[in-house]
């Protein structure tokens, strides 16, 4: 059996973050969602569990922080062109642009907040350099 990893987020607003993931392309996964959570499939291994924030706090010990980055979401991508497919449609979806795009030649990437100010990157790597 393979692993999955399952990164849960706190959201204002469960529909709102599921329509944002639905619409970069990401995958909504009914069985498990309901009002108190949105779960979104990256890939078949990776799925992101947007949380009603009293129901993300009920899972953690040590309080939950509504300021500052808690993390960097990054997804690797298989081309330049679909990171900036998955950046323009994060950005009509509601999204807000993060930092300015990088390109290192054999790596580029571009980042995004969600509406729930999570930090996204999605990089796209040249294969030949990995």
């Amino acid at each position: 059996m393979s692993r999955k990893l399952f990164v849960n987020v706190r959201t204002q607003d469960v529909s709102r973050a599921a329509d944002f993931y639905t619409a970069i392309g990401f995958t909504l996964v009914e069985e498990f969602s309901n009002e108190q959570a949105a779960c979104v499939a990256v890939t078949d291994t990776i799925y992101v569990m947007a949380l009603t924030e009293s129901f993300f706090a009920e899972s953690v010990v040590n309080g939950v922080s509504t300021s500052g980055t808690q993390a960097i979401l990054a997804v690797n991508v298989d081309s330049r062109e679909e990171v900036d497919e998955l950046a323009e449609k994060a950005l009509a979806a509601g999204g807000e642009k993060a930092k300015d795009p990088f390109d290192e030649g054999f790596m580029y990437g571009r980042s995004f907040l969600d509406p729930d100010g999570h930090h996204w990157e999605l990089v796209w790597m040249d294969p030949d350099a990995a």
